[in-house]
Parts: C-alpha cells; sequence; structure tokens
C-alpha cells in the first residue's frame, strides 16, 4: 500500500472511531436532555474524546508527523470528574487507552504548524452548537505538506444521504486518491464526489453559517442580488457545508468577514477545502487569492473564504468587492 493510500486508511478508521464516540456522547447527554445556555459539558467531552482517539490511531500509525489539534488537555487534567465522565465513553471503543494516556494524547496536538514540515490538522468537534441541538456538525482531519493540504477526511455523522433518508456521511480524499463518500462503516459503499454543474450564477445554491457571527448574512444577500440568486441560503453547522459544495448538493458556500483582523483558524477550512477542490471545485479568500496554510495556526494571510463549484467563482469574487468595495 502507498504512503498515500495508507495515511488516508488510518485517518478514515480514526473518523469513523471518533464520529462513533460523539454520537455515544449525544445520545446519552444530549438527546432528551435539557441543555441550559451556559453547560458545554456534552461537546466538551465529545471534542476531547474525539480528538484523543485520532491522535491515538494517527501517532500509532505516524509517531513522525505531529499534529495541530484545537483542544489541549489542561481541564481535564484539573477536572477528574469530567475525565472519569470522557472515560466512560473511550473504555469500549479504544480500552487500551488510560487517563493519562488521553490526556497525552490531546496535548500531542500542540504542534504550531507552518513552515514545510508536513503535519496533522484537526478540528475534533466543527460545528459546536449544531452538536448541541443535535443538528449538523463535523469532525475534520486534513494533511498538510508543503503549506497545502494533501488529504482531507470530513466526518459528518448528521448529514442526510442523497440516495435514501439515512444519515451519516463520510467524505474523504488525497493526492492521487479521487474523492469519495463512504456510508456504513464500509470501504465497499461508496460513491464518487463531484462538484454540481450549475453554470449560471443566478441559480446558484448557496451555504452560509447558521450564526451570523461566523459569517455576515447581510452581506450575503447583497452578494445573492448582485449575482441574480433568488432562492434563499442553505444555513448549515460546520464544515457540512464543504461536504455539500463537494457533492454538487450546494454551488457555493460564502463565510463572510464578520470582525476586521479576525485569523480563520487552519482546522476550520483545510480538510473541507481540500475535499471541494478534489471534487472540480475553487477555494479562495474574498480577495481570490488561494489559502495560505503554511504560515502557523491561523489563515493569516487570507480573509474569509469562498468554495465554489469554479463554474462562476470569479463573478462571486467580484460580487463580494462590489459589497465589501474592496477593489477586487
Amino acid at each position: 500500500m502507498s504512503d498515500k493510500n495508507l495515511q488516508l486508511s488510518v485517518a478514515v478508521k480514526a473518523v469513523q472511531q471518533a464520529a462513533k464516540l460523539t454520537q455515544s456522547v449525544r445520545k446519552k447527554l444530549v438527546m432528551g436532555h435539557s441543555i441550559e445556555k451556559d453547560d458545554r459539558s456534552p461537546v466538551t467531552i465529545a471534542d476531547f474524546g474525539a480528538q484523543a482517539i485520532i491522535l491515538h490511531h494517527l501517532f500509532q500509525a505516524f509517531p513522525e508527523i505531529p499534529a495541530v489539534g484545537e483542544e489541549d488537555a489542561k481541564l481535564l487534567r484539573e477536572n477528574q470528574e469530567l475525565l472519569d465522565l470522557l472515560m466512560s465513553f473511550i473504555k469500549d471503543l479504544e480500552p487500551s487507552l488510560t487517563p493519562e494516556l488521553v490526556c497525552d494524547l490531546i496535548d500531542r496536538g500542540n504542534h504550531s504548524g507552518g513552515g514545510k514540515e508536513s503535519f496533522w490538522a484537526l478540528d475534533p468537534i466543527d460545528g459546536t452548537k449544531g452538536f448541541l441541538r443535535n443538528d449538523q456538525y463535523a469532525i475534520a482531519l486534513a494533511l498538510i505538506e508543503a503549506g497545502k493540504p494533501s488529504l482531507g477526511v470530513l466526518g459528518c455523522p448528521e448529514l442526510p444521504r442523497l440516495d435514501n433518508e439515512e444519515t451519516g456521511c463520510l467524505f474523504a480524499a488525497a493526492v492521487g486518491i479521487p474523492p469519495r463518500q463512504i456510508f456504513n462503516d464500509s470501504e465497499a459503499t461508496t460513491h464518487p464526489l463531484k462538484i454540481s454543474e450549475t453554470r449560471n450564477p443566478a441559480e446558484a445554491i448557496f451555504c452560509e453559517s447558521v450564526e451570523s457571527g461566523h459569517s455576515s448574512h447581510s452581506a450575503s444577500s447583497n452578494i445573492a442580488q448582485f449575482l441574480g440568486t433568488a432562492s434563499e441560503p442553505v444555513r448549515m453547522d460546520s464544515q457540512c457545508k464543504y461536504a455539500a459544495v463537494a457533492r454538487g448538493q450546494a454551488d457555493l458556500y460564502l463565510r463572510l468577514p464578520t470582525r476586521k483582523g479576525y485569523e480563520e483558524k487552519i482546522w476550520d477550512h483545510a480538510a473541507g477545502a481540500f475535499l471541494v477542490e478534489a471534487s472540480g471545485g475553487k477555494v479562495t479568500d474574498i480577495y481570490g487569492k488561494t489559502l495560505d496554510f503554511s504560515l502557523g495556526r491561523t489563515l493569516k494571510n487570507n480573509s474569509g473564504v469562498v468554495a465554489s463549484n469554479g463554474a462562476f467563482h470569479s463573478d462571486v469574487i467580484n460580487a463580494i468587492g462590489k459589497t465589501f468595495s474592496v477593489g477586487v
């Protein structure tokens, strides 16, 4: 098996195991329970557990490749009750993991990123509010090599399949390996990924964040008017929006700046952006610049994100320029 095939196989397995944990946490701690506004303990457990499980699989197979993860274990080390609860979900999936090892694994996601060194970029739970309201969330894993994603896996446990009413999709691709959807934890049950064939921007279906604090809804509305798009935006949490574009369910994903100086985190975009481009689409920032993953843990040289099927990407960038008066 080639290195890239092996890397993708391990990454897929790791995300599948993490998805099982997150779904178990949701079933036991979220579904049917009244969650207080400030109670983030269920998603905290899912975050920590997913990161520990994924890094366990990755470091077993590729101990030489560091990882940039969103979480650290400081809170767990200070809260034995939280750690005990986490272990109750981990023990059935990964019985070899001890509490100490779980904390150590989580903290191994402390790499600074950047440069020419290869590293994993992981968001164990992307879409925390979606997770807590029993809506969309994603487990996002990418491999960055020479400042660019070369592999992407998105686990979307609540995303409906397009061919039936079942939920649960995993999207995977790597350099030299065509993008595909995997269902039912089986590599044998797959479908290829392909972007939409929409060519007229007026007919475009676009998606954006549920939270207006993540992406400007008013600016999106103005851009839609410039493009002549009449359809209402599909609002969805997490990198599931990238998946929607990659599989042709949507034509465009806009993440528009809401405050000056904000730097997007690399783990929020690496896997999804790679999958869209591997499926034939195009991903840039709002100025049409390629996303630069070589500068550490953030996309500090980029502003916002535009992911499309590529057919009218320049039209979208021009419309954004008119909306933000950036002179693109």
